[in-house]
């Protein structure tokens, strides 16, 4: 049984948001967005995931930015039609 059928990230992994949204932006463009330093300073998916599943308050900066922005980043990354 589905116990989050109106979450918009249910399904959706932290690794797949990070890459996404670094994709999308770029880690210089996400640390303007969110002020923490594993998108300003030598950032990586690794070490982002690695602060985020560690750190609630980012994480939840995060997840906010990719469901504010989730339709843009869908149709810039879908492969052209």
């Amino acid at each position: 049984m589905d116990n989050q059928p109106y979450n918009p990230l249910h399904g959706i992994t932290l690794q797949t948001i990070v890459t996404e949204l670094e994709a999308y932006f770029g880690f210089e463009e996400l640390a303007r967005h969110i002020n923490i330093r594993c998108f300003s300073h030598d950032p990586s998916i690794k070490s982002s995931l690695k602060f985020l599943r560690k750190t609630p308050w980012a994480r939840e900066k995060v997840e906010a930015l990719y469901i504010k922005h989730k339709h843009q980043i869908k149709q810039k990354l879908a492969p052209d039609q």
